[in-house]
């Protein structure tokens, strides 16, 4: 089945910028709704953003809008997240997330209930 790979973690001074991807292997993702969840340390689980399966469709966190961007590329079946304005309550593990039942407005009260998840990439935003 689908397995998903992220990379682009990393440290970051406060103001700066990241960019994570996240590459699916086994099947195409063509069909699926991506996005991302972040752990921070000791807390729940928080939705991040989402895209639909055909792009046209993106979802944020009120926390990140203006500043991080979703993207996908079916060609490369790869999602990205490009993360701006950093600041240092965006520290967590950052997991993506591939579904085929949930659009994109229902992600952040079925987070349990997404099908696929990468192993994680640490972000770090330092002040």
């Amino acid at each position: 089945q689908v397995e998903l790979v992220e990379c682009g973690g990393g440290l970051v001074q406060a103001g700066g910028s990241l960019r994570l991807s996240c590459a699916a292997s086994g099947r195409t993702v063509s069909n699926y709704a991506l996005g991302w969840i972040r752990q921070a340390p000791g807390k729940e689980r928080d939705f991040v953003a989402a895209v639909s399966w055909s792009g046209q469709t993106t979802y944020y966190a009120d926390s990140v809008k203006g500043r991080f961007t979703i993207s996908r590329d079916n060609a490369k079946n790869t999602v990205y997240l490009q993360m701006n304005s950093l600041k240092p309550e965006d520290t967590a593990v950052y997991y993506c997330a591939a579904d085929r039942i949930y659009a994109t407005r229902r992600w952040p009260d079925k987070i349990g209930n997404l099908e696929v998840w990468g192993q994680g990439t640490l972000v770090t935003v330092s002040s």
